[in-house]
């Protein structure tokens, strides 16, 4: 008898189980549905609800957003996975379009025909309002920035570019991957626009700098070491007063200023003009 009611009592506990797992797993068509009545105007092409637990992973078009499982709260921005150290965003945006530019923060949002405004994403500024980062500048001055704060590698006697980079970036890793195929001398300058500049002090503090910044890169632990990390601020000014809100962004040798992923073909091409 107690054996009966043990089992009677197991399957109910794992018929409510799964009706609870059931009633907590998003439903895309459902997203799919309440998005139709939502955004009318906005022609949804792929919704992703296992990715992320709780958001579903929206893409319209070009863009990409997330909404909850009721399509109620519309989330424009990065989605990280801090125990793969993966930029999700990054690497949804690379596979929708490997040339597309990234800027700040991921370039997620509404296609223009949608009737409803996405708010860009942004430092907060006076009494908590957002403050729109100003546009970036296509050439720059780099005899402004100290030689410190910079990791060099590459062949010592290919073409200079100087990239401003954030080590958890996706497509930050992706550049560095085209140029170590190329006869380039880099000069990187990490920033910290994820929040990684515990990472990039770990990095540039390391004695092997080139060393530790591809296991940065690989998401391999880089350990603990203090320097002078003033370069590293004096990156992070520039970058700020440049407009250069995310990364990657890469400078030629005369000062022009190309943000974002490229291949190695067009990053060829690019270089080329700064000769």
């Amino acid at each position: 008898m107690k054996l009966k009611v043990g089992l009677v009592a197991a399957l109910l506990l794992g018929g409510a189980a799964t009706a609870v797992y059931a009633a907590d797993r998003l439903e895309p068509t459902r997203v799919s549905a309440l998005l139709k009545t939502r955004l009318p105007k906005t022609q949804v092409s792929q919704i992703d609800c296992d990715k992320v637990a709780g958001l579903c992973e929206v893409v319209a078009g070009k863009t990409l957003f997330y909404v909850d499982g009721t399509a109620r709260y519309l989330i424009v921005g990065r989605v990280y996975d801090m125990e793969s150290r993966q930029d999700l965003t990054a690497a949804k945006l690379l596979e929708m379009n490997p040339d597309m530019l990234l800027g700040g923060a991921a370039k997620a949002g509404l296609e223009e025909e949608s009737e409803t405004p996405v708010p860009q994403m942004a430092a907060a500024g006076p009494a908590g309002r957002a403050a729109q980062p100003p546009a970036a500048a296509q050439k720059v001055d780099l005899s402004k920035l100290p030689a410190s704060g910079a990791i060099v590698w590459g062949n010592p006697s290919g073409t200079p570019v100087t990239i401003f980079t954030d080590l958890h970036c996706g497509f930050c890793r992706a550049l560095a991957n085209e140029l170590e195929q190329m006869n380039v001398r880099v000069i990187e300058r990490p920033i910290s626009t994820l929040g990684t500049r515990d990472l990039s002090n770990r990095v540039y503090c390391a004695k092997d700098k080139p060393r530790a910044l591809r296991a940065a890169y690989a998401g391999a632990e880089v350990a603990p070491a203090s320097c002078d990390t003033s370069g590293l601020d004096a990156n992070e000014n520039f970058a700020r007063s440049n407009g250069f809100s995310g990364t990657p962004v890469l400078v030629r040798s005369d000062g022009t200023v190309l943000e974002g992923y490229r291949p190695r073909a067009v990053l060829e091409t690019w270089l080329k003009g700064g000769r």
